[in-house]
């Protein structure tokens, strides 16, 4: 399995031009199918846990929130949590959207597990950026919703794909390292862990072929840092676009179709 072993350690307490969240993920070579029949299954105490996490998290970047408006930056407390958190969802996430075969512990900070987010050390924030966070994420949490919902809409392939072969097609892993790394950076910036807007939802480019511009670029921290895309994984990434549009548009018009109907059977009722 490749791990982390076969790549360099994470830097920690550099500072960076644009600091962002980045994620490292570490495919194994070959999936259990047993645990990938069983995925939706195992993962349910998981997404309990996130669920209650999700709420906790929801009164600390409020208090958070408060905090940044008087200090400029966001309380040391609500930054362990919310960093906390967001690594846990993010493990849970590549494990039940099948980008690794080890199961998440229940632990807030695991060794050596094969999911791992790296944030930057903590930045001043700019308090009018802050005051308006949640007005200034509303176009990239739309965006991230359609990629998540698009995704899910075809879930049930991926799922079979790595079912029947035991593994995950490049250009799949890639499209889906994407979407989570999508989330994840979206999240960060939406809960004041970032002042940096989002950027590379369709990866950090395509890998050099050449072997000038190949051997140029610095080595690759993990096989999601940098996150190179090929062209067949950016092609899904727009087909997942395009389907995550179209089901939001389609639950948007089935909604109020929906609603007509309760009047009428009430009125009917009367």
């Amino acid at each position: 399995m490749t791990g982390p072993e076969n790549y360099p350690a994470p830097e920690t307490g550099v500072p960076v031009k644009e600091p962002t969240v980045d994620l490292d993920i570490f495919p194994p070579e070959q999936h259990s199918r047993l645990t990938v029949l069983l995925r939706l299954l195992l993962i349910i105490p998981q997404a309990i846990v996130v669920w209650f996490l999700g709420l906790a998290a929801i009164v600390v970047v409020i208090c958070g929130w408060f905090g940044a408006l008087v200090l400029g930056r966001l309380p040391d407390w609500c930054t362990e949590f919310l960093r906390g958190y967001f690594s846990y969802t993010t493990r849970v996430y590549g494990y039940g959207m099948l980008l690794v075969d080890a199961y998440p512990p229940f632990a807030w900070n695991p060794a050596d597990y094969p999911v791992r987010v790296l944030f930057h050390p903590p930045t001043e924030l700019n308090r009018l950026a802050v005051l308006f966070r949640l007005i200034l994420a509303i176009p990239i949490l739309i965006f991230a919703s359609w990629l998540t919902t698009g995704w899910t809409v075809i879930a049930f392939f991926i799922w079979l794909i790595v079912l029947i072969t035991g593994r995950m097609p490049q250009p799949v892993f890639e499209a889906t390292a994407a979407v989570i790394r999508t989330q994840l950076r979206t999240s960060a910036y939406a809960y004041l862990l970032t002042p940096t807007y989002l950027k590379g939802p369709f990866g950090d480019g395509t890998q050099p072929t050449d072997p000038v511009l190949a051997a140029a670029q610095p080595p690759a921290a993990s096989p999601t840092r940098p996150l190179w895309v090929s062209q067949g994984g950016k092609i899904l990434l727009i087909v997942i676009l395009v389907l995550g549009i179209l089901a939001s548009i389609g639950q948007s018009v089935a909604q109020p179709s929906y609603d007509d109907t309760d009047t009428v059977d009430t009125s009917q009722a009367d």
